[in-house]
């Protein structure tokens, strides 16, 4: 068995590499035909695609998955067509392949040139969300990267299925087949060997939970560009706006708690929490959000809300990402304590601040160590289609190479191209 999952994954990420050879020097248009071959199969495709996906739904229900699991394994119309858009969006984007990014004429008459590239070949780690496979193949394709694609048994039967419409419209087109590859299995030991093959693979991605990017970055001996959790804070400053706060405050939190920018602590400032916080709660209450309180919040919310039993925050939920209608609040006394209590819990990928107040606002969005800083806006933008992308193969929360949504230009390196007319040393 181990022999056999060793072979698998060596064959893909040869095939993966020879790949990826081809579709380095491929130009834009026709990379850019095969993305819109894709878009157009997955149109074609939706309602097979919707039958595989409620394979995948009535496993997780059956296994236990929570609702905002489930809902982030959910395909549906609409989801599917924000995938087709994605796509054509990046197919609108300029080809990062090719790009000068520096340029010099040194002394001796050498035309030096910083060239954007791409890696080579990607490995993408990911759980639950199905439309990765499709983002991550597109933006793979773009950008002149061959990819291998893993992902969660939770949502095996929709990667399969996503995968089969990228290779069909693969077929058609220019791309070589084997840009993009599946491996075909869930088992753990075929991520063990994958893992290894640095020889083959230039760059691996984990999407998921903070335990299997721990995994990934501890078992690899290829780079990874991590995105270890979102524990996304929002700062509620004594000069804000509150019926804006509230608004931002509810929906970043309900409107997809199992996201990775959704928020999971409320931060309010003394000043105005007695104002804030009850109103605040009800909404969140009404969204069947379970609210956790540290001491001084629990205990203005118990005073204006006597009926309500408000659980006490411990430590660890501050820095826990729950991916579930659960919130964590606390009180702080200044916009430095807000700062302090952010950099202390949060995970660096994206913090807001509500404020009338520019001088605190800029302070809050030079301080806080986040990959995405807010200012009056939710976090819930921390996405690559909304960021003009296209979509994102990650966000990353490292510091080297990329930070943020990763979308074309983080996917590519970069070469020197050195002209010169017979220059010896």
């Amino acid at each position: 068995m181990k022999e056999d999952m060793e072979k698998l994954t060596k064959d893909l990420a040869e095939r993966a590499r020879k790949a990826s050879f081809s579709l380095a020097t491929l130009p834009g248009e026709e990379k850019n035909a095969a993305l819109e071959a894709i878009a157009s199969l997955l149109e074609r495709r939706a309602d097979k695609l919707i039958e595989k996906n409620k394979l995948d739904l009535e496993a997780g229900e059956h296994n236990g998955l929570s609702s905002a699991l489930i809902d982030r394994l959910r395909l549906t119309p609409e989801r599917i067509a924000g995938m087709v858009e994605g796509v054509r969006q990046v197919i609108s984007l300029p080809d990062p392949v090719g790009q000068v990014l520096e340029q010099t004429t040194r002394p001796n008459g050498l035309d030096i040139r910083k060239v954007s590239v791409p890696m080579g070949v990607i490995g993408i780690i990911y759980e639950s969300r199905p439309n990765v496979t499709v983002d991550c193949a597109v933006l793979c394709l773009k950008s002149g990267n061959a990819s291998i694609l893993r992902g969660g048994k939770e949502a095996f039967h929709s990667n399969t299925a996503l995968a089969e419409i990228v290779q069909d419209a693969l077929l058609e087109t220019s791309v070589p087949v084997d840009a993009v590859l599946l491996v075909p299995t869930t088992d753990r030991e075929a991520l063990n060997h994958l893992l290894k093959l640095d020889e083959l693979i230039h760059c691996i991605i984990p999407r998921g939970g903070e335990a299997l990017i721990r995994f990934v970055a501890e078992h690899s001996r290829i780079p990874v560009i991590k995105h270890y959790k979102g524990v996304c804070n929002l700062y509620v400053d004594s000069e804000a706006n509150l019926a804006l706060a509230r608004k931002i405050a509810v929906t970043a939190k309900c409107g997809r708690p199992g996201v990775c920018n959704a928020i999971e602590n409320l931060i309010v400032h003394r000043d105005v929490a007695a104002d804030f916080l009850p109103e605040t709660v009800d909404a969140l209450i009404a969204e069947k959000c379970e609210i956790r309180a540290d001491t001084g919040s629990r205990s203005i919310l118990e005073e204006a809300r006597p009926e309500l039993e408000v659980k006490g925050a411990t430590e660890d939920d501050f820095h826990t990402e729950f991916l579930d209608l659960i919130l964590s609040i606390k009180l702080v006394d200044s916009p430095e304590d807000a700062i302090d209590t952010i950099n202390r819990y949060g995970s660096g990928h994206s913090d807001a601040i509500v404020t009338a107040n520019e001088i605190t606002a800029e302070r809050f969005l030079a301080a806080v160590d986040t990959s995405t800083a807010y200012w009056n806006a939710s976090t819930r933008f921390t996405d690559g289609f909304e960021f003009g992308l296209g979509a994102e193969i990650g966000i990353s929360t490292d510091r080297l190479h990329a930070r943020g949504p990763m979308g074309l230009r983080e996917l590519c390196t970069y070469k020197y191209h050195v002209r010169g007319n017979g220059q010896t040393k």
